[in-house]
């Protein structure tokens, strides 16, 4: 009798303690996810026309993976500096040109993503495209990858400009053969956006917005979208010719994590 009444006590206790785990496990999926303040919007609550590629959705990026925390392929940013890219795309329309975004808000998450791939020496599966010249241990040194970034402020994207009609631009199949981004219109990978010298996300100082190297038409692309964006009030940054942030920003030393996804944003929008 005392061995049975052993044997009940021992199996409550596994059965309590599976109990518990399990409660605990149901607590933990359960767990929210952060929710986006109510002045970030979805770009295409704005301004339907804008173009959307989020590079970082796909595989066709320096990672070569789509990134932690982009859930939808969304262009997620702060309301003023959504306003601002619809008075801009206002503005290129009749030109014949329209915006189109890589990338908006990003997730702190995401540039965590960045910085395990940036210490991870031997995945080099992409550097024949984004970083050919640059070894990869000097991202970090040379300001290529950092641990924080102004796009998870909501008020910084990554764009460019695209001639109308747009072309469709096929999918990038992983494993096919990498042209680096550098190289001529015609040879890197095939992209709707008008020549800008090089491909987004190119590592390399040829991606400098002012390059004197870069002249002629390209430099007058770069320039046609520099000076669009900062007459609204946009700053760009010098060592990237796609990536202007938005001033004054709504939120200058906050840096989000909720995901990429329309159920981010509060449900009013």
């Amino acid at each position: 009798m005392t061995r049975l009444t052993t044997a009940v006590r021992g199996l409550v206790t596994a059965l309590a303690a599976l109990l518990a785990v399990s409660a605990a496990s149901a607590t933990a999926t359960a767990a929210p996810e952060p929710k986006a303040p109510e002045d970030f919007v979805a770009l295409r609550s704005v301004d339907r026309t804008i173009i959307q590629e989020i590079r970082y959705f796909t595989p066709h990026n320096f990672v070569g993976e789509r990134v932690d925390g982009y859930r939808e392929p969304l262009c997620i940013l702060t309301r003023p500096a959504a306003e601002a890219l619809h008075e801009a795309q206002r503005q290129l329309l009749p030109q014949g040109y329209s915006l189109k975004v890589y990338d908006c808000y990003r997730p702190q998450r995401a540039v965590d993503h960045f910085v395990r791939w940036a210490e991870d020496l031997d995945d080099q599966s992409m550097k024949d495209e984004f970083y050919p010249n640059v070894d990869k241990t000097r991202l970090f040194e040379d300001g290529y990858i950092a641990e924080k970034s102004g796009h998870s402020r909501g008020s910084t994207m990554d764009l460019t400009i695209v001639k109308l009609p747009a072309k469709p631009t096929r999918p990038y199949v992983p494993g096919e053969p990498l042209v680096p981004c550098f190289a001529p219109q015609g040879e890197r990978f095939p992209d709707n956006s008008v020549d800008m010298g090089t491909g987004y996300d190119c590592f390399d100082t040829l991606s400098h917005t002012l390059d004197p190297r870069i002249q002629g038409e390209q430099r007058a692309n770069r320039l046609l979208l520099k000076d669009t964006l900062e007459n609204l009030g946009f700053v760009n940054l010098a060592e990237e010719w796609w990536h202007f942030t938005f001033k004054p920003e709504a939120y200058p030393d906050t840096y989000f994590d909720f995901p990429v996804s329309a159920r981010s944003l509060v449900m009013s929008h």
